[in-house]
């Protein structure tokens, strides 16, 4: 146990994490299965159990990671449209295609601002802005403000986590990440029961 500690420890408090934070942000936001919220949390658990990163930075550089990933899902869905690969074909995905098109003609801003925090959601609804040619020039900014919204969540998740198990960097991390993805859950729910009153209004 000591040893694994270790090597978060040290993962943590490497100059890579950056990097990597980026990277992993950037992928997430047109790839849900890479958990960029996962990196986010467990960093900032770390940080607040036993110190690490600079949470400011690490929070800038995900956030930036995270502006531009939605924007090459904007990109994507502006090429392709929402058909063209089989993954976007499965139910749920259409579904949340279908819910992200009708919401987006409706109340686009608030849309693109809460869908940052929903993985599957986020990948759909900026698809479907690029696809729906949604203005550019009016989502380039809000995935600003959501980036740095979603940014300041995760971190604030992780501080809670760090904060309440003081010195227990392991236990922190896991618990940031399960509260993180319980609020996700929740959240999805949520999204789909949605999806399905638009799909059964259709």
């Amino acid at each position: 146990m000591d040893l694994i500690t270790d090597l978060v420890l040290h993962a943590v408090s490497s100059p890579w994490l950056y990097l990597a934070m980026f990277v992993v942000a950037v992928i997430d936001g047109f790839f849900p299965p890479v958990p960029s919220e996962t990196v986010l949390v467990a960093a900032a658990a770390v940080t607040a159990s036993t110190g690490g990163p600079d949470l400011a930075l690490l929070g800038v550089v995900a956030a930036a990671g995270a502006v531009v990933g939605d924007n090459i899902a904007f990109a994507i869905g502006r090429r392709t449209g929402t058909t063209r690969f089989a993954w976007m074909r499965r139910a749920r995905v259409t579904g949340a295609f279908a819910w992200a098109g009708a919401a987006l003609e409706r109340r686009g801003a608030g849309l693109i601002l809460g869908a940052r925090f929903i993985p599957v959601g986020r990948v759909a609804v900026n698809l479907s802005a690029g696809a729906l040619h949604y203005p550019w020039r009016r989502f380039a900014p809000l995935t600003v403000a959501a980036g740095l919204c979603w940014s300041a969540y995760s971190i604030a998740i992780g501080l809670l986590a760090g904060a309440w198990l003081k010195d227990q960097p392991l236990l922190s991390a896991g618990f940031g990440i399960l509260l993180a993805l319980a609020i996700g859950l929740a959240v999805d729910r949520v999204v789909a029961l949605r999806t399905r009153r638009v799909a059964a209004s259709v």
